[in-house]
């Protein structure tokens, strides 16, 4: 039997203009719920793309503070959390919520 070799799967390494980190971080943050750790590791994974030690720099951070802060055990401070995206040239924005019990855009009603 042949041998198949395999690789860890980094999606840092597909992560590479600014569409592709936007799109990432948004699905993350649609994904997450309640679950702010699992945002700061999608954070991470943007912040490893652009590169850690520039990023730090640009958020006014240490490089080990930032890894700390985005590995994904960790609930970062809004304060952090805002300093990172601004130095990864991104945005968060807000928008309604749907009512609960209203019906989801594009679903069918008869299943």
């Amino acid at each position: 039997m042949t041998r198949t070799e395999t690789s860890p799967y980094d999606v840092a390494e597909h992560l590479q203009t600014p569409e592709d980190m936007a799109a990432y971080l948004e699905a993350a943050i649609e994904e997450a719920g309640d679950d702010a750790a699992f945002v700061a590791k999608a954070l991470g994974d943007i912040a490893r793309a652009k590169g850690m030690t520039q990023v730090a720099c640009d958020a006014g951070l240490s490089r080990e503070s930032l890894y700390k802060a985005l590995s994904g055990e960790r609930n970062p401070t809004l304060d952090t959390v805002l300093r990172v995206v601004a130095a990864l040239g991104l945005k968060l924005c807000a928008e309604p919520a749907p009512a609960p019990g209203s019906a989801v855009p594009g679903a069918s009603a008869h299943g």
